[in-house]
């Protein structure tokens, strides 16, 4: 009777501590500073694509009527 070779495994010496895996999952979890863009007109950071907060412009024309 022939017996088939099964490939060999690692088998972990000790059990993962679950805040070893959480701490490894959470890392997935983190979220990056939004990227920021300079408005042409007046120079204030705004998010890109988005009308500016200080002047109300976007795209070259005025989207917002800021007072």
């Amino acid at each position: 009777m022939l017996r088939s070779r099964s490939p060999v495994v690692a088998v972990p010496k000790k059990k993962t501590s679950k805040s070893k895996t959480r701490s490894r999952r959470a890392a997935a979890w983190r979220l990056n500073a939004a990227p920021r863009s300079v408005c042409p007109r007046c120079g204030a950071a705004k998010l890109p694509h988005r009308v500016c907060g200080q002047c109300g412009w976007y795209g070259g024309r005025q989207a917002l009527d800021i007072a």
